[in-house]
């Protein structure tokens, strides 16, 4: 599977649900109650996107999404 098979708009959810994630990962995280909400909030699209009906493996599928965000947002970052 290529990263080019995801779609923007799932790609930009995965990578919003990783940044949420780490800042309610970090020491001492502000407002958690509206962090936990996004995070829900984020989690459920992710779920529920149609793309995960039309891959053979969605587990696998999930995963190399994952690795891909989390990847560019190194290189972001960097």
């Amino acid at each position: 599977m290529d990263a080019t098979d995801f779609p923007d708009d799932l790609v930009q959810v995965q990578h919003a649900w990783n940044t949420t994630y780490d800042a309610l990962a970090a020491p001492r995280p502000r407002d958690t109650t509206a962090l936990r909400r996004r995070l829900l909030r984020l989690s459920v699209r992710l779920w529920g996107h149609p793309y995960w009906k039309t891959v053979p493996s969605a587990s696998a599928a999930r995963t190399q999404l994952r690795q891909l965000t989390r990847a560019r947002g190194v290189v972001r970052a960097a």
